[in-house]
């Protein structure tokens, strides 16, 4: 019979899968330095601790669980298993309506530390690969979409606008013409 702590642990897991719409999985402990040479280096506390306060900043919150567990919270929460991605030193990095964000920190943070690795995730029910989970690091942002938006709105008003103020401008150049056609015959 397994340990009452390891039923704690699901519990902890399912809540977290209950609290977001998706996660990404890191690997923080990797296997070769910059020059490709087998040591295995990984986040310090220090590390964890600037990567934790980062993603809250953005609605993120890194968790670290055993990855046996958390398959078997998948398998009960109906959502796709990841065998081949669960294995070796996994943190979950969850997030709520906004993965997008979470992602650019990860990216960043992979960039500027060298010290983890996006292996994959689960967003919208459905299970991300490494180079799918690190593409939403390439999306706009949900502000930089509004914007984008705001200034399509924007420029097709503007065009209208100027069409409909064009409309009462041609009709008095076109009276004045056939007026001066008329006291010209």
């Amino acid at each position: 019979m397994p340990a009452q702590s390891k039923y704690d642990m699901l519990a902890k897991v399912k809540a977290s899968f209950e609290a977001s719409t998706g996660f990404f999985v890191i690997n923080y402990r990797l296997p070769f330095n910059e020059n490709n040479e087998t040591v295995f280096h990984g986040l310090t506390v220090k590390d964890s601790q600037e990567l934790r306060r980062a993603l809250r900043e953005v609605g993120g919150s890194m968790k670290v669980y055993k990855n046996n567990i958390v398959k078997i919270a998948l398998e009960e929460a109906g959502l796709p298993t990841m065998d081949e991605t669960l294995v070796g030193t996994c943190a979950y990095v969850f997030f709520g309506s906004d993965p997008v964000s979470v992602a650019k920190v990860l990216r960043e943070y992979a960039k500027k530390s060298k010290k983890i690795e996006v292996i994959g995730g689960i967003a919208d029910g459905v299970a991300l690969n490494a180079e799918e989970a690190k593409a939403y690091a390439d999306l706009p942002s949900y502000e930089e979409l509004i914007g984008q938006i705001a200034g399509l709105i924007s420029g097709f008003a503007r065009g209208l606008a100027v069409a409909i103020n064009e409309i009462p401008g041609g009709l008095a150049r076109t009276i004045n013409a056939v007026s001066e056609q008329k006291q010209a015959a």
